[in-house]
């Protein structure tokens, strides 16, 4: 799958309490990641990503050392992703996606579904890994 096609989106919100007091759930930060992209607010989804956080496709692993490397990977991403599955554990959650166009982008695989999982802590995503969609997210 291309680099475009996988944009995940993933995450149940719980937690307003904490949320209010400037602590997300992993949950919440994911899909905060995702209104972001979606929106192609890139800085906005750069700023939840944390310094030297890593993003793994099968062709490929980089470390986002700098905020401006996190701003560039989230602008290269082309698709847009709307959930359609959420499994959480902890501050893992894997998100299933349908990916569709983005603002300013051209989405190579609209319609296609894609999976990731996001590793949150401390509010920041520390891993951002493209992953086979769960089967039980494709039915």
């Amino acid at each position: 799958m291309a680099l475009g096609a996988v944009l995940v989106v993933a995450a149940a919100g719980s937690g307003a309490t904490q949320a209010a007091h400037g602590k997300r759930t992993p949950a919440q930060v994911v899909r905060a990641w995702s209104r972001n992209l979606n929106a192609n607010r890139n800085e906005a989804a750069a700023k939840l990503f944390a310094i030297g956080a890593r993003v793994v496709q099968p062709s490929y692993e980089l470390r986002l050392a700098t905020h401006e490397l996190a701003r560039l990977w989230n602008n290269s991403l082309p698709c847009a992703g709307t959930i359609t599955d959420l499994q959480i554990a902890g501050a893992r959650v894997t998100a299933t996606f349908v990916l569709g166009e983005r603002p300013k982008h051209h989405c190579d695989g609209p319609g296609q579904r894609a999976a990731a999982v996001f590793v949150v802590r401390k509010g920041k995503i520390v891993l951002w890994k493209q992953i086979v969609v769960p089967p039980e997210a494709s039915a």
